[in-house]
């Protein structure tokens, strides 16, 4: 899947990556890094990056600090979205968002059905936004983060975006709305 904007952003924006998950290390961390090379090849920058095991505490802590940090335009997590074992992204984020995007998961498990078929029930994806940040939370597979990026998220944060993108909303106002 290559749906890579042909040209950078108009506004670049600051995205943290958030690995959601209790055996990854930064070494085989696929899907993060498939966010960072998404989002840097869009002509977005690396807000920053961390992995946090499935601990709604531990989440929620990461998260605040993100929400806080007036630099951090978006949040991007993978992981922590199905119903297995201590999967509890949803469980951590929903208190933290002033408003949640409900279309959000519901795009993301429809573009989901042409790939995995009705597997894409067992997705929780969320998104949200808290203290003007945007917040994404996408399931742990590589697969997932790319669909997520190239057919839901990406268009959302590019500027030029027609008929409407979350971009001004973002940079609080410091960018023309065109």
């Amino acid at each position: 899947m290559d749906n890579q904007t042909a040209e950078p952003v108009e506004v670049p924006l600051n995205i943290a990556v958030l690995t959601v998950s209790d055996t990854r290390t930064p070494e085989t961390d696929k899907s993060g890094d498939t966010l960072v090379k998404c989002l840097e090849e869009a002509g977005h920058k690396l807000g920053d990056r961390a992995i946090v095991p499935d601990d709604i505490y531990k989440l929620r802590a990461t998260l605040s600090n993100w929400i806080a940090d007036e630099k951090i335009h978006c949040i991007i997590s993978t992981g922590g979205t199905g119903f297995s074992g201590r999967d509890s992204t949803p469980e951590a984020v929903t208190p933290l968002l002033d408003k949640v995007i409900d279309g959000f998961g519901e795009i993301f498990r429809m573009v989901s059905y042409d790939e995995i078929k009705t597997s894409t029930i067992q997705s929780r994806a969320i998104g949200g936004l808290a203290n003007s940040t945007l917040v994404f939370c996408l399931p742990g597979s590589t697969g997932a983060c790319r669909t997520g990026w190239y057919k839901v998220i990406q268009d959302q944060l590019d500027s030029r975006h027609r008929p409407c993108n979350y971009v001004a909303l973002l940079t609080k106002g410091n960018a023309q709305h065109v």
